[in-house]
């Protein structure tokens, strides 16, 4: 017999297959572990880079324009998603609805007015603001020379202004007239849609309309048959602060650094869109192909005028003092045609401790 085929040999065959088997079972055990293995500490390292963003929604106080572009150069650049958030942005049809935007929950922050939310409040709003961002009002009426030229507070009594009801400006006109003894039932306001509202001054169908003085640009290039004046409540003893950043005191007590980081993010995006506004205007054209680059940045020159002071250039963009805010609030419950006995006191409109450590400089 030979030895390939004695029982011995079989033994070995046998012994030296189950011996391979087990390599090959160890092998594959071995590579899946290894897999399994790089594919948790991928994950894990996917997880690192990609945390779970914060979702917020902020309403702007308008519908989307050029002066906007801050806010969107926040998402483009990172800034959002770098603090931890993801944000979406909705429009309103006045700073009155984007309080009320935040009221109503349906958006966490929103860009909101001091002299609006002191009416709000007075009606019961619960927003507060934590950033001001305009340092001036850029509340103004806009005619036409020849045509009702507007240039002094007194040529507001008998004009017909276009409006809506979404916006606070001509309350605000209203309360200046009745504070220097005029007659603020003389200012007849008529509900225009804001999309409608430059064509029917270029087109003389209404003699003035209300607007922020940052459209300004855009209404010059509309009117061509005569010159566009501007009265720009700022000029004429209005001092108030503006627009800046708010929510509810709920959400500021629920979740103070995912507002700290907004701010902060909204900040920087604001300083860099004043140091590259060309950059600015073409980041904001992407969400709004409508929007022209060159009024854009234009309306981002008045912003940054709008929003750099000295005191800011101290403080840090985004800034203010309860000092001011004081005399801001008790302007309007002076003058914000509503009963004194619900006036808000200052510290009803302002919340403090939201701003950035370091201040972020113009």
């Amino acid at each position: 017999m030979s030895h390939a085929h004695s029982p011995r040999a079989g033994v070995a065959a046998k012994r030296c297959r189950r011996l391979e088997t087990t390599k090959a079972l160890a092998a594959i055990l071995c590579s899946a572990l290894l897999w399994l293995g790089g594919a948790v500490g991928d994950g894990g390292r996917a997880q690192a880079q990609s945390p779970k963003l914060t979702d917020i929604t902020f309403s702007l106080d308008f519908i989307l324009l050029g002066r906007h572009a801050p806010f969107y150069v926040a998402i483009d650049k990172g800034y959002y998603r770098d603090a931890g958030l993801n944000v979406s942005i909705i429009p309103a049809k006045g700073t009155a609805q984007g309080i009320q935007n935040v009221e109503s929950g349906l958006a966490q922050l929103g860009f909101v007015d001091v002299a609006s939310l002191v009416v709000s409040r007075a009606a019961g709003s619960t927003v507060k603001v934590v950033s001001v961002i305009y340092q001036k009002a850029p509340f103004a009426f806009f005619s036409l020379d020849p045509g009702a030229n507007v240039t002094r507070l007194k040529d507001l009594e008998g004009l017909k202004v276009g409006s809506n009801t979404g916006s606070y400006i001509s309350n605000i006109a209203k309360a200046m007239m009745r504070k220097e003894g005029l007659d603020p039932n003389k200012l007849v306001v008529e509900s225009i849609e804001p999309a409608a509202r430059i064509a029917m001054l270029a087109t003389r169908k209404i003699p003035a309309i209300d607007f922020f003085i940052i459209t300004k640009p855009a209404m010059e290039r509309a009117v061509t048959d005569g010159k566009l004046k501007t009265f720009l409540f700022a000029d004429h003893g209005l001092d108030l602060y503006s627009n800046g950043i708010g929510a509810k005191e709920a959400y500021l007590k629920e979740h103070p650094e995912v507002v700290k980081a907004f701010v902060d993010a909204t900040l920087r995006a604001y300083q860099y869109s004043f140091k590259h506004p060309q950059e600015a205007a073409e980041i904001v054209q992407k969400y709004n192909k409508a929007l022209n680059n060159d009024i854009t940045v234009e309306e981002l020159k008045i912003v940054e005028d709008l929003s750099v002071t000295p005191e800011v250039a101290k403080n840090g963009l985004g800034s203010f003092t309860p000092e001011r805010m004081k005399t801001s609030v008790e302007w309007m419950a002076e003058n914000g045609g509503f009963p004194k006995e619900q006036a808000p006191k200052p510290e009803d409109v302002y919340a403090t401790g939201f701003m950035p450590a370091k201040p972020v400089l113009p």
